[in-house]
């Protein structure tokens, strides 16, 4: 998995599949925003960001936040164990996503 801002991996993290940006409904313009203003006003620390991506493995959606000084994972969730339980559940292949 790769950690990238939500402005730098929303669309891709929510797209169908295709590889191809999908459109963004309201929903997902509105957390897009959410997110963004958590970030801005620096709600989590200053040294601090939420980002959103989705598990290639699971086709879950992750919620992280990252150190923006050295890109660490502070707190996920789910956490990787649970991902990586999932992804042995589904047999090792991706499972649809789910919004």
């Amino acid at each position: 998995m790769s950690i990238s801002s939500i402005s730098n991996s929303f669309h891709a993290g929510f797209s169908g599949g295709s590889g191809l940006p999908q459109p963004v409904s309201g929903d997902q313009r509105a957390l897009l925003q959410a997110v963004r203003t958590v970030n801005a006003a620096a709600l989590l620390g200053p040294d601090r960001k939420l980002t959103f991506v989705r598990d290639r493995a699971t086709q879950q959606t992750v919620i992280r936040v990252v150190s923006k000084s050295t890109g660490d994972v502070v707190a996920q969730l789910p956490s990787e164990d649970v991902l990586r339980m999932a992804e042995e559940l589904n047999g090792g292949q991706q499972s649809t996503p789910h919004g």
